[in-house]
């Protein structure tokens, strides 16, 4: 990546959109601790986090749900979710954390004794975002969440990813379908070879000719 500056305001939705190979990935492993930028600097309610290892980055409430979620398949979906609850300061919030999770997806609740691996793919889909929301975050970082979804379950998912918005907390989200990021993100940034070469709101975006022709095909 190159040159790459975006800023996320706290209660913001904001989505990275590009398409495969422009460093949207890249972005959110190295705000997470995965990578480490060469140059410059990532700040996060006024610390610098740039050389900060993954562990650090969740206790000051930063969590990323990766690509495929990369749910532990052999645990059980109460185990999964409790994994989320590690570090310190989510561990004495862990029993009220999971009632919110169980709200928000309440078929992990009937199934929280299974195996992980006999969910379905939405389902698994549901636990990786509960997952995350346990570790107590202020600031989630959502990887191609609806990747290989049915659309009902999309939507699903993208309803829970509002009413988390309406706990309080900020989302910065990677996107390939461009129609729903510039639906459910209220400011959008788009990415080719590495660097960011549009941002703003949604609604200036989706009338931008160069985002028309480039992904609506008008």
């Amino acid at each position: 990546m190159w040159d790459v500056s975006l800023s996320v305001n706290s209660g913001e939705i904001v989505a990275i959109i590009g398409a495969n190979g422009s460093g949207k990935s890249t972005l959110l492993n190295t705000i997470s601790g995965l990578m480490h930028p060469a140059q410059g600097s990532i700040e996060f309610a006024g610390n610098d986090i740039s050389v900060l290892e993954p562990f650090h980055i969740v206790d000051l409430g930063i969590a990323l749900l990766p690509e495929g979620g990369r749910i532990f398949p052999d645990l059980t979906v109460l185990e999964n979710l409790k994994i989320g609850s590690y570090n310190r300061k989510a561990r004495s919030e862990s029993s009220h954390n999971l009632q919110r999770v169980y709200q928000l997806f309440p078929v992990l609740k009937t199934k929280e004794a299974q195996l992980a691996k006999t969910l379905s793919g939405g389902e698994k889909q549901m636990l990786a975002l509960g997952r995350s929301l346990m570790s107590d975050p202020k600031l989630i970082l959502l990887d191609e969440m609806s990747l290989g979804l049915a659309p009902l379950l999309v939507n699903d998912l993208y309803r829970a990813l509002r009413e988390i918005r309406e706990r309080g907390l900020t989302i910065l989200f990677v996107e390939q379908n461009v129609r729903r990021s510039l639906t459910e993100a209220d400011r959008a940034y788009i990415m080719e070879t590495g660097r960011i070469v549009l941002s703003g709101n949604v609604d200036d975006l989706r009338e931008e000719e160069k985002v028309k022709k480039a992904y609506f095909g008008t």
